[in-house]
């Protein structure tokens, strides 16, 4: 009973259908029929005119997106626990060639506009010091945690008063809106969102990304740059077939509003010993060394997660779009049991 990971689902039968449907003759790159499709797609999905790419893992995502708006001697305003930071091996400074992640707080992963400015502000103009030229937002949170199109707004006006380009890692996108149930260009076109690294994978995809443009200047950055980093795949239609399977017809949503649900459910079970509010899919709960010994032996399979300081132990579950109901139970159970 796997709550480790949502990389851990399966592939939505969907997907592999429109992958399926794509296994004939076409342009390769992206000339084909499905690729050229995805601007129009996302267009009609965001209800504003966008480009939209795809590529391989969120990792080449983010940072392709990155480094169209920032230069190597630039900096990247995130969280001190965002993905970029934490989990992408310094990916970010190889494809920048050595732009800086410049580290702000906030409760649950979260930025403001005040956390920004507290690591911006202090940077003198001249040459000795790395000059920010973007800020990199997570939705929703690596604690689960959902912005707000307020919270966004806020951010993005600051980022355009400021010249700062504003990018939003959306590995679990979906969750949010769903959570939200906001059209989804008001959580990025209307908050001033230059680019969106739009999930795929951890929604019931296999192995396809979309980075969406709302500065169209970018997405012509971004060609180039993903050929030079070698992610112009040859066959990229079946890379186009994965996201509009997701896109169109709303699979998106239907697959975070069942991920969300299953998290609320285990939630319900939880009580206090919740570490923050569960907004997606991800719930991280107090779990003794001994209690998280006693849901291992009946069969969950989750990570330990570091406590504070205060707390006896830690536990990381993940839900997803196929997650059983009927282990989505037992594990409710068998944590209000403890």
């Amino acid at each position: 009973m796997k709550f480790f990971s949502d990389n851990a689902a399966a592939v939505h039968p969907r997907v592999w259908d429109a992958m399926h449907a794509a296994d004939a003759p076409d342009a390769g790159y992206d000339g084909d029929a499905l690729s050229r499709r995805m601007d129009d797609a996302f267009s009609d999905l965001f209800g504003t005119e966008c480009a939209a790419l795809w590529v391989a893992t969120g990792t080449a995502a983010n940072c392709l997106a990155l480094a169209a708006m920032v230069p190597p001697h630039g900096g990247v305003v995130c969280h001190r626990e965002a993905h970029i930071e934490m989990d992408e091996g310094g990916a970010p400074g190889f494809y920048t060639h050595g732009a800086k992640l410049m580290l702000a707080d906030g409760g649950g992963a979260k930025l403001t506009p005040d956390a920004i400015a507290a690591v911006i502000d202090p940077i003198r103009n001249d040459v000795h010091q790395v000059q920010p030229h973007a800020i990199s937002i997570t939705q929703a949170t690596e604690y689960g945690r959902v912005y707000t199109p307020e919270e966004i707004a806020r951010i993005g006006s600051l980022a355009q008063g400021r010249g700062l380009g504003l990018h939003m890692d959306g590995a679990r996108f979906a969750n949010a809106v769903a959570h939200l149930g906001c059209h989804p260009a008001e959580v990025t076109a209307q908050a001033g969102v230059d680019v969106l690294t739009f999930g795929c994978v951890k929604n019931g995809g296999m192995n396809a990304e979309a980075l969406v443009f709302f500065d169209m200047e970018l997405a012509d950055v971004v060609r180039y740059r993903r050929k030079r980093a070698g992610h112009l795949q040859s066959k990229g239609r079946y890379l186009a077939a994965q996201v509009l399977a997701m896109i169109e017809g709303d699979l998106w949503l239907d697959n975070a509003r069942a991920a969300n649900a299953a998290a609320r459910e285990i939630a319900s079970a939880c009580g206090e010993r919740l570490f923050h509010p569960v907004e997606a899919n991800e719930l991280f709960v107090v779990l003794s060394p001994a209690e998280q010994d006693i849901l291992r032996a009946q069969g969950f399979d989750f990570y330990d997660w570091t406590a504070p300081a205060d707390a006896p132990g830690a536990a990381r579950f993940v839900t997803a779009w196929n997650s059983d109901p009927a282990q989505v139970s037992a594990l409710a159970r068998a944590i209000a049991a403890l």
